[in-house]
């Protein structure tokens, strides 16, 4: 999905619209981190997503500039993996998030990232979000990857990088700002392009009704 820029009643304002996709392994918490920054709230247990669920958040990022993203946050289970690619196809970023106390989310982490970088738009920008930073607030010893590790690693492969907690609203807000800066606003197209910007086949999965456990 292009970004698309309109100017609004001041002067040089700008309005840009961005797709954005989140992917990573179940239970990590990718749909908390979406609920955290879009309604600010937290769950202490969510049904997994089936499918997709869309969401809609817009970021001021200054007087003159405001952005909106288009929130694409996929399902994390093996049998949904193969729906991915129509989610983070055009997208123009991504966030994929791991669980700071489990390192096998690290590696699926890293499966995406490459996936991204392969089969995506060139010029995405992705972020690498450790997600769960409050179970190691009071337990250190829970933590199963260290901060430097995983900053090494978005950093040898060009990734934005932090570490959040959906449960406490830490650096969520700022991992989509962030992300908000990366993105090319000079380059997006005039305002006729906003027109009907969800026309065609709408994507929206069927109502959550199954699954379980903390995507907390």
């Amino acid at each position: 999905m292009a970004a698309r820029v309109q100017t609004g009643n001041r002067p040089n304002a700008k309005f840009a619209q961005f797709k954005l996709v989140l992917l990573g392994e179940s239970a990590v918490g990718k749909s908390s981190l979406v609920l955290r920054f879009v309604k600010d709230q937290f769950d202490d247990y969510r049904e997994s997503t089936i499918g997709a669920a869309f969401l809609t958040q817009t970021i001021t990022l200054d007087e003159q500039t405001t952005v909106k993203f288009e929130i694409w946050d996929t399902a994390g289970q093996e049998r949904y993996k193969s729906l991915a690619p129509m989610y983070y196809r055009n997208a123009n970023c991504a966030v994929v998030v791991y669980d700071i106390t489990q390192a096998s989310s690290l590696d699926k982490a890293k499966s995406w990232v490459k996936e991204l970088q392969r089969q995506a738009n060139e010029n995405i920008i992705i972020a690498l979000a450790g997600n769960k930073a409050d179970l190691v607030t009071d337990h250190p010893d829970k933590r199963a990857v260290p901060t430097a590790e995983a900053e090494a690693y978005a950093k040898e492969a060009g990734l934005l990088f932090f570490e959040t907690s959906a449960k406490t609203a830490e650096n969520v807000k700022d991992l989509f700002t962030a992300i908000a800066r990366k993105l090319p606003l000079e380059q997006a197209g005039p305002r006729g392009l906003r027109a009907n910007p969800r026309a065609g086949v709408d994507l929206r999965p069927e109502p959550q009704a199954q699954g379980g456990g903390c995507n907390c």
